[in-house]
């Protein structure tokens, strides 16, 4: 009989604790949502965005500062609003479409950056040097320098434009590895971590097309294609004819030998005619 009376007062007790946990727990419920549910209305530029970068390729592209995306140890701002979508059309005109022309017009869509993160201002290292752009594991290409980019400006586009074009070749990187054995033979003793010092005409009559080629293999191979990429045949054969030594000539020849061939062996794409294109575009982009 105890037991049972006992058992009895212990039911009461669990249920009347249930109804003060369910009674508490109302009174705990904020009255208001504290989160903001409202749905921000795109703008032109918004929209342009997503009919040109994210509906067709599947990139986002952040314009609007979000301290996530960016090192906030550097001192950085997000770009001029009306600088933004000029400096996009840059990027589609001459690397997508450029490699949509050569590569097919499913190219960009299966091998790109998922992100870009846009940035208006410079980014300075402690070493005086200036990054132009990031790459993060092929998903997220960060540009920088969007407020001074002159349109009208043959270096100011190949200089920003050379920047993507260096980005995607390491994406490429990732996706197909190069001949990293062959490449590594060719200058071995050339690599610095101190290429920043290094004069180019220096670097060249070494066997490399930049003095930031130097860092390492995989800078010198995206290095090399970028170089290529944003010059005319003209140019690029000027680059060559300034180098007197012969084998850094000769190994300059064969590092865009192996690039060629990359392009063919893995892309089935033609790399001179990739160029051909990416300059036929630069030029409309300058005349526009």
């Amino acid at each position: 009989m105890i037991m049972k009376i006992l058992q009895k007062y212990k039911a009461i007790a669990m249920i009347s604790a249930s109804m003060l946990f369910v009674a508490c727990a109302q009174e705990d419920q904020p009255k208001e949502s504290q989160l903001d549910y409202t749905v921000q209305n795109k703008t032109e530029l918004d929209n342009w965005i997503g009919t040109s970068f994210l509906d067709p390729y599947n990139i986002k592209v952040y314009y609007e500062w979000n301290q996530n995306l960016v090192d906030n140890n550097r001192f950085l701002f997000p770009p001029t609003v009306d600088k933004v979508q000029p400096a996009l059309e840059v990027v589609k005109k001459i690397w997508i479409d450029s490699y949509s022309t050569i590569g097919g017009a499913d190219f960009v869509k299966k091998i790109s950056p998922r992100e870009f993160v846009l940035v208006g201002g410079t980014n300075l290292n402690t070493s005086g040097t200036m990054t132009l752009g990031l790459a993060e594991g092929g998903q997220r290409v960060t540009l920088f320098q969007l407020d001074y980019l002159n349109r009208k400006s043959r270096a100011d586009v190949t200089e920003f434009i050379h920047t993507i074009q260096h980005e995607y070749v390491h994406i490429l990187n990732q996706t197909k590895p190069f001949d990293e054995q062959a490449w590594a033979k060719l200058t071995p003793s050339g690599y610095t971590s101190s290429w920043y010092v290094q004069p180019t005409a220096t670097s060249r009559s070494l066997g490399f097309i930049t003095s930031y080629a130097r860092l390492n293999i995989y800078e010198d191979f995206a290095e090399t294609a970028s170089i290529i990429l944003t010059s005319s045949k003209a140019e690029y054969d000027a680059i060559l004819a300034s180098v007197t030594d012969v084998n850094a000539k000769a190994n300059l020849k064969k590092k865009e030998a192996i690039v060629v061939q990359y392009y063919k062996d893995n892309f089935n794409m033609d790399f001179y005619a990739l160029r051909d294109e990416a300059q036929k575009n630069t030029t409309a982009v300058i005349n526009n």
